[in-house]
């Protein structure tokens, strides 16, 4: 395609974007060590603190970070959309989904809460296909079916050692799959930065309803944490849109997996977490299993 022709549909030129790409794969990594971090702390408050007010407090502050970064240079602009429906119905799962891993969280170890989340991708193709009508061929087949055995190894469903918290970890990565499949055509007339808002505005005022479940007020030292879980959060959100902005989706998504590597990381410190057999074979099948359907995505091109 002609550098005229890029200009005048506001194309990227591919030349350019490399040269961009070690610092989207460098933001993603960043991104991936606040989502641990922010992800830790959420563990460690719902300890202590009702889900919602975490919740609530965390997109709160989350929304206020993110709104300093990008409103200087868009202003309300920003905000201008025709889809707010669908802007909605994605955040109210996304709602449903981001309290799904808060309670399991609150159930279980860190460690196996994150490794469960990242099957997400696994479910966005099998939802594809029922929701989008995506052909699935036998290649998606066998990385989805040895995908959810990685999770199985995981969760360990016996009678003995199955954990209840890991149904609210899996309900969390089939509802975040689900959002996935069902706005990527979103992305067509929306902007990241409009995405992004509407999403923190919107799931502020859901997470606003779970406070009269429960408030507690928080001590010195908790306050502290709370602001930083909300801080975490809204860069990291920032960081990863960045990312995907400055390279293919192929060059940085893989790198996301490294969250994995930070969780286990802090789990170890904190909670004393000594990662199992099980965890570990289980997290690098789910993980095998993802990478092996973005590599091949790659390689077929859009």
């Amino acid at each position: 395609m002609s550098q005229a022709i890029r200009t005048a549909w506001g194309l990227p030129d591919p030349e350019v974007r490399r040269e961009f790409v070690l610092r989207a794969i460098a933001y993603m990594i960043g991104a991936t060590l606040v989502f641990a971090i922010s992800s830790a702390i959420s563990k460690w408050l719902v300890a202590t603190y009702p889900i919602g007010e975490v919740l609530f407090t965390r997109s709160l502050i989350s929304l206020i970070v993110v709104a300093l970064i990008i409103m200087p240079r868009t202003g309300l602009a920003v905000f201008q959309t025709r889809r707010l429906p669908h802007h909605a119905m994605r955040t109210f799962s996304q709602f449903l989904s981001q309290s799904c891993l808060l309670i399991a969280f609150s159930l279980m170890p860190l460690s196996g809460a994150i490794a469960i989340n990242f099957s997400a991708p696994l479910f966005t193709v099998l939802l594809s296909m029922l929701l989008l009508n995506e052909k699935v061929g036998f290649a998606r087949w066998t990385a989805l079916l040895v995908g959810f055995a990685g999770v199985l190894i995981i969760t360990n469903p016996t009678t003995d050692t199955f954990q209840f918290g890991a149904i609210f970890a899996l309900a969390n990565a089939v509802i975040y799959g689900s959002v996935t499949a069902a706005v990527r055509g979103m992305t067509a007339t929306e902007s990241a930065e409009t995405l992004t808002l509407w999403q923190l505005v919107l799931i502020s005022g859901f997470f606003a309803c779970l406070l009269p479940l429960g408030v507690k007020a928080p001590t010195l030292l908790d306050s502290g944490l709370i602001l930083i879980n909300g801080m975490t959060n809204g860069i990291g959100q920032y960081l990863w849109t960045r990312s995907l902005h400055l390279a293919p989706a192929s060059s940085v998504t893989p790198f996301h997996y490294l969250m994995l590597v930070w969780v286990l990381v802090i789990s170890f410190m904190v909670w004393g977490d000594v990662p199992t057999v099980s965890l570990l074979i289980g997290t690098a099948v789910v993980v095998g299993s993802g990478l092996f359907l973005l590599l091949r995505e790659a390689r077929r091109g859009p």
